[in-house]
């Protein structure tokens, strides 16, 4: 008896996928997920649960916004308290250019720039001869420090309780209740939001 092998017809060929297609593919689910989905849930979460903060931590007085919590600004005349020294450009407190000034500690100008700080401190408050608190005459790495040492503020009473009209012991009240103490009790310094403390002062006197 013979056996006849047969031969199984060939198939026909798969078609081929654009070799473009996977990586578009990759580009459309990730842009959907990365640039849409992950931006308006991660918004929509903050808007809940932290919506003072999501905006800008900004401070209102009547109904307008006159700074924001976490950035600093300047207070020139003696019935306020001074913020920390800011070297951004083109003017102080650049929240779109945070920066230090970077000079070297033996650096000609930051040592002009201090002691012209020094002068101008002593020129308002005659009378205080106490030690000059450091963060008063030098910027920070940031330029934006909304807060001064509780040194720093407690220099200051005395020249902002004379401009006012205050007495002493209630500026320096004011001082206390805008004192905030250290992280979880141990990490960084007591400190004093300055924008915080001014409004309190204008509201009370």
């Amino acid at each position: 008896m013979s056996t006849t092998l047969s031969t199984p017809a060939p198939s026909a060929a798969a078609p081929e996928v654009p070799l473009w297609r996977p990586a578009l593919t990759i580009f459309v689910v990730l842009s959907l997920v990365t640039g849409l989905a992950y931006p308006l849930v991660v918004t929509g979460l903050a808007q809940t649960l932290f919506p003072h903060e999501a905006n800008g931590s900004l401070v209102l007085k009547d109904g307008k916004p006159v700074g924001s919590m976490l950035i600093g600004q300047t207070f020139a005349d003696p019935g306020h308290f001074w913020s920390r020294p800011s070297a951004t450009g083109p003017m102080p407190y650049n929240a779109a250019n945070s920066s230090g000034s970077n000079l070297a500690p033996t650096a000609p100008a930051l040592s002009d720039a201090v002691k012209g700080r020094i002068e101008a401190l002593r020129a308002a408050d005659p009378g205080n001869t106490a030690p000059v608190p450091v963060d008063l005459v030098t910027t920070s790495a940031s330029g934006l420090d909304p807060h001064i040492s509780r040194a720093a503020a407690d220099y200051q009473v005395t020249r902002v309780a004379r401009a006012r009209g205050l007495p002493v012991e209630r500026v320096k009240a004011l001082v206390e209740q805008h004192t905030e103490g250290r992280w979880l009790g141990f990490i960084g310094e007591a400190r004093v939001n300055v924008l915080a403390l001014n409004l309190a002062l204008d509201a009370s006197h």
